[in-house]
Order: structure tokens, then C-alpha cells, then sequence
């Protein structure tokens, strides 16, 4: 799945969640490996996973509300350079104008850079989703789990995040998009696998996903269905 989006979708309880948290380290599996670019990795502390690489973004909105863009987006930067926490301030020691720039540049690629200086917290839902996504990019993932990016956003802003996201695919960044917007994963993703009760049940392109009969069931019913 090197630079593509690959959506994970399935109904409620059939396991994204649980896959995700395998992947990112906040669960250990009983069985099985998970490995990125032949490494071993399940088992191991998800900070010492993002420093390989992975990074997971979340649904909930997490963003320091007090400080501004580039403070949150320079807690990327440090993820990634593993420089020391500064006592005085909630950003990373160091050169600051290195860690700055850095920061920036990832503003600039999520399309925020014009408001740098910005407090996060004055920021509406869908723009903290995108600043968010930028925080990440910050750390120089390989791959990036996106955690239901949309979830919770008016039609406008679903629109605004999923454009942001979309124009990643051009970037040396590998994503898993886990979200229920069915008409935003058909437009976003390259390939997409679908869960049911634990189980892969289908796996293709999003025009195989849409026509698929076990997917079809999985999320109307059988006799939606057959009524239909």
C-alpha cells in the first residue's frame, strides 16, 4: 500500500478499532506478527512505533487550545527528532528557528501556514481535524492511521478535510483511513478492505467494494436486501 490510501470499513463492532490499536501499539496481540518494512513491531510501546515511522491520529480532536498552530505542530517535529521537552514551554528545546521551519512546512502542505501564529483553540471542528493531520505529518510518518478524520464535521468541513487528505497521496506517505463516510472513502481510498465480526470478508478497488455482495449484506441486512 506504499503512497496510496487504503480504507479499513466495516459496521460497528467489526473490529477497526481493534486492527487500529494493534497496528499503532495500544494493544498487544495474542497471536500473530505485525510488521513494517520487515521490523517486527507488534508488542512494542507506541511511541518507540511512531519513531519508526507509524503515526495515528485520532477522532477525538487533540490540540493544545492555549498555545498556537506552530506550537502544536512543532510537537511533530520533536516526535520526529527526539529532541529533549523544554521545562519552560510546551514545545521542544533545541534550535527553535530548525524546529520552526519544520513546522511550517508542514502548515504549508495542510494548507494552514497563513494562520501559523493563530490560537489552535480559536480554530473551528474542521480545522482542527486538518491541524491534527498536520501535527502528524510533522513527525515524518511512513504510514499514517487516520482514526475517523470526518467523524462529527457539517457537510462543508467533511469536504474541506477530505480534499486536504486526498492531496497527501502525492506525498512519500502511505495512509489507513478508517471512516464511515461511505461517499468520502469511495472518493479517497485506492483499495479498500471490509471487516465484518472480526473477519475480512472483501477487499478491492473502491468500484469492487461498491458492487460486493458480502458488503452489500454486511451493511444493509439480508432482507433489505431481498426486499429490495
Amino acid at each position: 500500500m506504499k503512497n496510496q490510501i487504503r480504507g479499513l470499513i466495516g459496521p460497528n463492532g467489526s473490529g477497526k478499532s481493534t486492527t487500529m490499536n494493534l497496528i499503532s501499539g495500544s494493544l498487544k496481540p495474542s497471536a500473530g506478527k505485525i510488521e513494517l518494512e520487515g521490523q517486527r513491531i507488534e508488542g512494542k510501546e507506541p511511541h518507540r512505533i511512531a519513531r519508526l515511522g507509524l503515526i495515528r491520529t485520532f477522532q477525538l480532536t487533540r490540540v493544545f487550545t492555549s498555545g498556537t498552530l506552530l506550537d502544536a505542530v512543532a510537537l511533530g517535529v520533536r516526535a520526529a527528532s527526539g529532541s529533549p521537552w523544554s521545562p519552560a514551554r510546551w514545545i521542544p528545546a533545541g534550535d527553535q528557528a530548525e524546529v520552526n521551519h519544520a513546522a511550517l512546512v508542514a502548515l504549508e502542505r495542510m494548507g494552514l501556514a497563513h494562520r501559523a501564529n493563530e490560537l489552535a483553540g480559536s480554530l473551528p471542528g474542521g480545522l482542527r481535524r486538518i491541524l491534527t493531520i498536520a501535527t502528524a505529518l510533522a513527525a515524518k510518518p511512513k504510514i499514517m492511521l487516520l482514526d475517523e478524520p470526518l467523524a462529527g464535521l457539517n457537510a462543508t468541513e467533511k469536504a474541506e478535510v477530505a480534499n486536504r487528505i486526498e492531496k497527501l497521496r502525492t506525498d512519500d506517505v502511505s495512509i489507513l483511513l478508517v471512516e464511515h463516510d461511505m461517499r468520502s472513502v469511495m472518493r479517497l481510498c485506492d483499495r479498500i478492505t471490509v471487516l465484518n465480526f472480526g473477519q475480512v470478508i472483501a477487499e478491492g478497488t473502491p468500484a469492487e467494494i461498491g458492487r460486493h455482495p458480502d458488503v452489500i449484506k454486511a451493511y444493509l441486512g439480508q432482507k433489505r436486501v431481498r426486499d429490495a
